[in-house]
């Protein structure tokens, strides 16, 4: 079994690099799409380093026979501490404390923050991230409102927390935090409607994915005040910030383009902190990443796959 390796990430312009191998293993910023998958004819097994999968055409992947699988844990605790990082950044307003006393200034005029306990969490998304995010909460004293596809009444009651829709939420929570998985429902969840349900003053963080929040809206939301600040570690457009070689090759080169500018307004902003998609980023975060990658590939060579987010008919397999 031949593995590929390339230096940079995955597309239908680098793929090519990698034709021979029969496993290839990819990360978020690589684009599995039909186009690559042709220029891999001998590919058996797409591996993604990541639990999320919406780089990979799932469809075409078993069209052509090849078995998908994912790290479906490894830094739910981990991005649900990044999480509470950006929130108490906002609230104890400490990206303007640092700039102002690097300064050699110490005034605390406009450094005022706000406490936690008593107040609201909303957590859009309860998964394996959203209930540690949740557990965080309730260490905080805070009220927490949660809202998902798949509502557990049992953990609710034992973690302290109420499922709501979520116009409810919105309306509630004086923090909303996202933990949703980005489909074609949830593209653009957060747009200029959602925003004007929010509580005036409240905080929006986003450590799920860039597309779930209409940049343009929030851009909107935070001119009218009706948030008073966003914790960024994801926003529309930053596999083409990453690779910005790639942008005028695509279509949607115009769209993308507006994404990355957008992008740039809400760098320049001192109501917003972004962070370059580091949420999952621990030390010990990434050794649970290898390892489960390498458990899968050598599952997979054994002919007993695990982890599988597709496995295709007939059988999947280093033999099948």
């Amino acid at each position: 079994m031949d593995l590929g390796f390339i230096a940079e990430p995955l597309k239908a312009e680098s793929a090519g690099q990698a034709g021979d191998a029969d496993v290839v293993s990819v990360f978020i910023r690589s684009r599995v799409d039909r186009p690559a998958l042709e220029q891999l004819p001998q590919a058996r097994l797409i591996t993604t380093r990541s639990t999320g999968y919406d780089h990979i055409d799932l469809e075409a992947c078993v069209a052509r026979g090849i078995t998908v699988t994912n790290v479906p844990h490894y830094g739910e605790k981990t991005v649900a501490e990044h999480t509470f990082g950006l929130i108490l950044a906002l609230s104890r307003r400490l990206r303007q404390a640092y700039e102002r006393t690097r300064r050699g200034a110490f005034s605390l005029a406009g450094l005022e923050g706000v406490d936690l306990r008593d107040r609201t969490l909303g957590v859009v998304g309860a998964g394996s991230i959203g209930l540690h995010v949740i557990r965080i909460g309730r260490a905080f004293g805070m009220k927490v409102l949660a809202n998902d596809a798949q509502p557990h009444s049992i953990l609710a009651e034992v973690l302290g927390f109420r499922y709501v829709p979520l116009e409810t939420l919105l309306r509630e929570s004086d923090v909303v935090t996202l933990h949703a998985p980005l489909l074609p429902e949830t593209h653009h969840l957060m747009d200029r409607s959602r925003f004007a349900l929010m509580k005036r003053g409240s905080l929006l963080i986003n450590t799920a994915r860039g597309s779930l929040v209409d940049s343009e809206a929030l851009l909107w939301a935070l001119d009218q005040g009706i948030l008073a600040g966003a914790g960024l570690d994801v926003i529309e457009g930053e596999d083409i910030l990453a690779e910005e070689r790639y942008m005028f090759r695509t279509p949607d080169s115009e769209v993308q383009l507006l994404q990355i500018l957008r992008g740039h307004a809400l760098l320049a902003r001192d109501d917003v902190i972004i962070t370059p998609h580091i949420g999952w980023y621990s030390r010990e975060s990434r050794e649970r990443i290898l390892e489960t990658t390498i458990e899968s590939i050598r599952a997979f060579r054994a002919g007993r796959p695990v982890n599988q987010v597709v496995a295709p008919a007939g059988g999947a397999g280093a033999d099948g």
